[in-house]
C-alpha cells in the first residue's frame, strides 16, 4: 500500500509531534511538503523528512496555491491562524487534522464547519485525549452500564506552576488578542473529553475565574525585570532560570526548552532568558488570560458537571471523578478505579503498566490521534475519527458560552 502523503502547515512543536509518525511509520505515512516562516525550523523539517526544496514553503498561502500535491494537510499555525488555511485546503480537497482550539472565535469555527461540510474529505481536530488508552478504557466501562448511570462529573485540570508561567505568562498563550481566553487555548480538551465520556448535549453552563496570581502589583518589592537578574530568584518558584535550567540538567532537551531557543544547551538558554521573553518576570508580562477558573454545566437529563483548571498545583495529570447511580469512578490518566454499590467491590485498571507509544505526550494521545487520522485516511474510514466537525463545534460553543457567562457574570443557555 502506497505510504500516505502530507504537508505541514507551521513547522512548530506540535508540527514536529506529528510529522514524527512518517519517521516511525515510513510504510503509512510521508512528508513531502512544509511552510513555515521561521528559517531554522523551516529547515529543520525539511532536512529530517528529505522535503524537495520545491515543497518548502514560507507561507502556508504559497503552498495552498498549488494544485493539490499530498493526500493530507497537518496544520499546526498559532490559533489566530487556522481558519483561513482550513479553508484554503478544504478547497483543495485535502484531507485535515486541524490542531485544537479550531479557532478562537465563534464565527471562524463555524466558517471552518461550513468548509468541510458536505466535502469527501476526512476533518479532525486534535483533542488528543479522546483518543487516549486511558480514555477508551474509561469510556467502555462508563457505557458498559458498570456504574449505571451518569449523575454527575467532576473533572480537574492541574496546569502546573510552571506551566502556567511557561505558556501563560510568558509564552504564545499569554494573551488573549494574540491567541485566545485560557479555557479555549488550554483547557477545550477538558470541557470536549467530558462532552465525550457523557455523551449527551450540553445545555447549561456558568462560569467563574480571574487572573488573580500574575499580575504587577504582587510583584516583590527586590524583584527584577529578568530572572537573570533578580534578587528574589532564589525564592521565587516561577523563577525561569530554575525551570529552564533544571530541564537542562536532568537532560530534557525537547517541549519546554526548544520553545525557548534553538541552541539547546545551557549557554543558549541563558541566552535565550536574557534576550528573549522567557526569562521576564511573570509579575511583569503582557498576559491577561486567567490563572483559575471554574465552570459548571448541565446536560441532557440532569447530568451535572463542574470543571477547574488551576496554574496553582503540581503539574500532572488530570483528575477525574464520575458519580453513577450503581456506582463511582476515580481516574487519574493512568489508574481507573471503579466502585459497585451493590456488591461494595472495588477494582483498579492499571495502564501505567503498558508500554507507551512513541509519542507519549497527553497520556499516548498524539500518536493515537495521527495514528487514527491516517488510518482513516488510508483505509476511508471516517469513523476511526473520533473528533469530526460538528461535536468539536459544539464543545468550542460550550468555551465559548463559559467565557461569556465568566465575563458577564450569568447563566448561559446553550439550548437556543
Amino acid at each position: 500500500m502506497k505510504p500516505m502523503e502530507m504537508i505541514i502547515a507551521g513547522a512548530g512543536d506540535r508540527g514536529f509531534v506529528y510529522a514524527s509518525y512518517a519517521r516511525e511509520h515510513p510504510d503509512r505515512a510521508r512528508i513531502v511538503g512544509v511552510a513555515e516562516p521561521r528559517e531554522f525550523y523551516r529547515e529543520k523539517m525539511a532536512l529530517e523528512y528529505n522535503i524537495p526544496e520545491e515543497n518548502v514553503f514560507k507561507d502556508w498561502k504559497d503552498m495552498a496555491k498549488r494544485d493539490k500535491f499530498a493526500d493530507a494537510v497537518l496544520i499546526t499555525t498559532q490559533d489566530q491562524m487556522h481558519r483561513d488555511p482550513a479553508i484554503a485546503f478544504a478547497k483543495r480537497g485535502y484531507h485535515i487534522l486541524l490542531e485544537k482550539p479550531m479557532a478562537p472565535d465563534e464565527k471562524s469555527c463555524r466558517d471552518i464547519v461550513k468548509a468541510v461540510t458536505g466535502k469527501t474529505i476526512m476533518f479532525a481536530v486534535a483533542h488528543v485525549l479522546r483518543y487516549t488508552r486511558y480514555t477508551q478504557e474509561l469510556k467502555s466501562i462508563v457505557d458498559s452500564g458498570l456504574i449505571g448511570e451518569i449523575v454527575s462529573i467532576q473533572h480537574l485540570e492541574p496546569v502546573g506552576f510552571w506551566h502556567q508561567a511557561h505558556s501563560f505568562v510568558r509564552g504564545n498563550w499569554r494573551n488573549e488578542r494574540e491567541s485566545s481566553f485560557m479555557l479555549l487555548t488550554k483547557s477545550c480538551h477538558d470541557l470536549d473529553w467530558i462532552r465525550y465520556i457523557i455523551g449527551k448535549r450540553c445545555v447549561t453552563v456558568s462560569s467563574f475565574g480571574s487572573l488573580t496570581h500574575f499580575k504587577k502589583e504582587n510583584k516583590p518589592a527586590i524583584a527584577g525585570s529578568n530572572c537573570l537578574e533578580c534578587d528574589y530568584e532564589p525564592d521565587c518558584p516561577y523563577s525561569a532560570k530554575r525551570i529552564y535550567l533544571g530541564f537542562i540538567k536532568r537532560g530534557v532537551t525537547g517541549w519546554p526548552v526548544s520553545v525557548v531557543t534553538s541552541d539547546v544547551t545551557s549557554a543558549g538558554v541563558i541566552k535565550a532568558l536574557r534576550d528573549g521573553p522567557y526569562g521576564r518576570c511573570v509579575y511583569e508580562c503582557d498576559n491577561d488570560v486567567v490563572d483559575h477558573q471554574v465552570v459548571n454545566m448541565e446536560f441532557e437529563g440532569g447530568v451535572t458537571a463542574s470543571f477547574t483548571m488551576t496554574a496553582f498545583a503540581k503539574a500532572r495529570p488530570r483528575e477525574t471523578r464520575i458519580f453513577g447511580t450503581r456506582g463511582e469512578i476515580y481516574g487519574n490518566g493512568t489508574k481507573i478505579q471503579v466502585y459497585e454499590f451493590l456488591t461494595g467491590r472495588s477494582e483498579v485498571v492499571d495502564i501505567s503498566t503498558e508500554t507507551p507509544p512513541s509519542l507519549a505526550d497527553h497520556g499516548g494521545g498524539d500518536y493515537a490521534l495521527i495514528h487514527a487520522f491516517v488510518s482513516a485516511v488510508v483505509e476511508n474510514d471516517p469513523s476511526k475519527i473520533l473528533s469530526g466537525q460538528d461535536e468539536t463545534l459544539e464543545t468550542h460553543l460550550m468555551a465559548f458560552a463559559a467565557e461569556r457567562s465568566r465575563k458577564e457574570h450569568r447563566v448561559v443557555d446553550l439550548k437556543s
